[in-house]
């Protein structure tokens, strides 16, 4: 057996178990290899999820209005983070609108009604003073705190800007004058409702500017609350135009469906370069797993969620790598017609084919990044897929099956043309 025989049976082993490893999931040593399935995030189409838009009241145009959506953006953002989503979709629509798509997400009017909230927070006195505001607040975390009697309790920390420390040193060093306890309240009011009411427990004022907020808290709400107090007020009310929860199972139904679809459809790929390109198909059919344990790697450590149209995409970059190897093997083909020997036909034909392989990939990259730079949602994630798969299936398509194909020559002979579809 030859070194370039044993080279090629090590390989195609190495590709079967890298395909089994995709398919089972693995553990090696500590290591923890999960299904391929499990490994990559679904969109909201797939998983299921809240689906929210809403508009801004406001009569604000140009320049203005775009600053207005981008703050709005970010404290949506910074809200949706304090759930716990990985990749939410937070776009901006028709210069007023915003939309937000939140995958595999467990309470979904929570967070519609978190999303939303126009969080006035207001911290009050007896009297009904208002002593500071949301936006003297500069952070805000949930931390544990050891109370009088020894007992370690959840506590949201209140950081305050410098207007506020002022203010909250004025307020307190009243308050800390009162002798009953009932009479240093302050009252923490969110969009009106009173959600907790701490007792100034020091007998002299506040004046570093940081506090705590002590209560019947468990740490989801504590959780909740300081997500509330670190994102701020929206800069201006929405309304809620459309909600939609979509359920898991049709998405679910959806991805099995799309799952099956294409493992037919590569298997009938196989089926015919293998009928028709004999050996250079074999290694077209090595080349389109390679392709596949490329693309999963990719998305799962780059964390993509795949979509509906992200599937289109895939398959498109999969037809693109068929297409090279087609242009390919046809160059080949054509060089052994002219009585060239295999070895000098494989390297000719790749050669070749090489220009045409890589103007029609290059063309359809530019495509996905224009669909992923100016697009949203479904647009955005067909893009995403589409450049992730034409980059791979040049990898499987240019790299591997010229390297493998070169190898194969040697493993199964250069007498014999119609063992390479000549």
């Amino acid at each position: 057996m030859t070194k370039n025989t044993i080279l090629f049976i090590a390989i195609l082993a190495l590709i079967i178990y890298g395909s089994v490893v995709a398919i089972n999931g693995a553990t090696i040593g500590n290591i923890q290899i999960p299904k391929a399935r499990d490994s990559i995030d679904l969109g909201l189409d797939l998983a299921g999820g809240v689906y929210v838009v809403l508009e801004a009241k406001t009569d604000l145009k140009g320049p203005e209005l775009q600053r207005l959506m981008e703050q709005s953006k970010a404290i949506i953002n910074e809200r949706i983070n304090g759930l716990g989503v990985s990749e939410p979709n937070i776009a901006i629509e028709s210069g007023n609108r915003i939309r937000v798509e939140l995958a595999g997400i467990s309470n979904p009017q929570e967070a519609t009604e978190l999303i939303g909230k126009t969080a006035q927070l207001q911290f009050m006195d007896q009297e009904g003073n208002i002593v500071i505001t949301g936006k003297n607040v500069k952070g805000s975390e949930v931390q544990y705190h050891t109370n009088e009697i020894g007992q370690e309790e959840v506590v949201v920390s209140l950081e305050l800007d410098k207007e506020g420390t002022q203010n909250f040193a004025e307020a307190t060093r009243i308050l800390s004058e009162k002798i009953e306890p009932e009479e240093r309240v302050v009252f923490i009011v969110l969009d009106g409702l009173i959600i907790s009411s701490p007792i100034v427990q020091y007998m002299e004022p506040i004046t570093n500017g940081k506090a705590y907020i002590t209560g019947k808290f468990d740490l989801e709400g504590a959780n909740r609350l300081s997500t509330l107090i670190r994102a701020g007020a929206l800069p201006v009310e929405m309304d809620e135009l459309q909600t939609s929860v979509i359920g898991p199972t049709l998405g679910l139904n959806a991805f099995e469906r799309s799952l099956e679809a294409g493992a037919i459809a590569l298997m009938l790929i196989f089926l015919f370069m293998l009928i028709i390109y004999k050996i250079p198909g074999l290694i077209a059919s090595i080349g389109l797993v390679i392709y596949t344990l490329i693309i999963v790697l990719t998305m799962s450590i780059l964390g993509v969620k795949l979509t509906l149209p992200g599937i289109a995409g895939l398959v498109l970059s999969i037809g693109m790598a068929v297409d090279a190897n087609v242009i390919i093997f046809e160059r080949i083909k054509e060089e052994i017609r002219l009585g060239k020997s295999i070895r000098t036909s494989v390297d000719t034909g790749f050669k070749r084919a090489l220009t045409s392989v890589l103007d029609s990939n290059i063309t359809t990259l530019i495509a996905g990044i224009v669909l992923y730079y100016f697009g949203t949602g479904p647009i955005r994630g067909f893009g995403v897929t589409l450049i992730i798969g034409i980059i791979a299936s040049m990898i499987s398509a240019v790299i591997f099956s010229k390297y493998l194909l070169r190898l194969a020559v040697s493993v199964f002979g250069s007498k014999n043309p119609k063992l390479y579809g000549a």
